[in-house]
């Protein structure tokens, strides 16, 4: 049916074609790249099988799951779960544990890559450039275990580390994975090592994107390195720093479980059991399946509403967020 539109200028009536329905522009656009979209399918396929097709076992977060019954003839317990988490001995433990041990992520780990990106921007000698920045990858492609243990080898009772803190501060120590005061600088720090470098490349990818005809009008206004860097670098990597936070902010209550079981032991469950590691071990080796079920859903729900609440405060107050 043809749309008639008033020609203001002639006055006369013109006939204008309707646009075309969605289904047209979607067959058409699925002939033109067919190939995009099948290359699609099996991300797609993986996503629905192995992300979304387990969602429905939280189920048994409400129930009193025994394998053997199965989901269907397992006891229905409500909240049962969860308020046995919130009134348990080890709730505000393992709350604050994820927090702490995430915030000194975000403090220490979050800057340093974008410290070390900006410093290696601003070195010009191209080989010792490149020898730190292979220098700074190689930890990140070392396996965890493997770094796990160089820990547990550099803070034992000879190890290097251990020796340095005795000279240092004049204290005899034993392992230092033994001390719950260290296991926050010893985890934090040791990641922090492992993943600056590769971290930082998304940063240098967006440096390497800003027109060099700003760095040369401040060098013509008489503008230092430092001053180029708070005033030029910094902002136009912002997007990319925004997004990036948000993803932090989102996952503040989530740790990963295998390098703190990796390093720690009950003489530092005080500062190092977090959220994750004590679903593991209600979990797997108490098999309470129901109860770390309920747990894990509170912090995917928890970190969900971080990653909700930093996207809109982010966008709100910037021009970037996720969506």
């Amino acid at each position: 049916m043809e749309i008639v539109r008033d020609n203001k200028e002639t006055g006369s009536r013109l006939a204008v074609p309707p646009p075309p329905k969605k289904r047209l522009i979607i067959k058409k656009d699925f002939k033109k790249n067919w190939f995009a979209y099948m290359l699609a399918v099996p991300v797609i396929a993986w996503f629905i099988i192995f992300c979304y097709g387990p969602m429905w076992g939280v189920m048994i977060a409400f129930k009193d799951f025994k394998p053997l019954l199965g989901f269907a003839e397992s006891d229905w317990v409500g909240l049962k779960h969860f308020i046995d988490f919130f009134e348990g001995p080890y709730f505000w433990r393992v709350v604050k544990n994820t927090l702490l041990l995430n915030v000194w992520g975000i403090a220490f780990g979050f800057t340093a890559p974008i410290i070390l990106a900006l410093i290696l921007n601003e070195i010009r000698a191209g080989i010792f450039k490149k020898t730190v920045q292979t220098i700074t990858y190689m930890p990140h492609f070392i396996s965890l275990v493997v770094v796990c243990g160089m820990i547990h080898i550099f803070t034992a009772d000879e190890g290097v580390i251990t020796q340095l803190l005795q000279l240092f501060t004049g204290k005899d120590y034993t392992s230092l994975l033994g001390y719950s005061s260290f296991f926050r600088p010893i985890y934090t720090f040791s990641g922090i090592w492992q993943s600056i470098g590769w971290e930082s490349i998304i940063y240098l990818a967006a440096m390497s994107s800003i027109d060099p005809s700003l760095y040369e009008a401040a060098e013509m206004d008489g503008i230092g390195r430092i001053k180029k860097m708070w005033h030029i670098t910094l902002p136009q990597i912002s997007p990319v720093i925004v997004i990036l936070f948000i993803f932090a902010i989102g996952g503040l209550m989530a740790s990963g479980y295998e390098k703190i079981i990796l390093l720690y032991n009950p003489l530092t469950y005080d500062t190092a059991d977090v959220i994750a590691s004590y679903v593991y071990r209600r979990g797997l080796r108490e098999a309470s399946l129901s109860y770390s079920t309920a747990v894990g859903l509170i912090s995917a729900i928890v970190n969900f509403a971080l990653l909700w609440a930093a996207n809109r405060v982010a966008r709100r107050h910037s021009e970037t967020s996720l969506w």
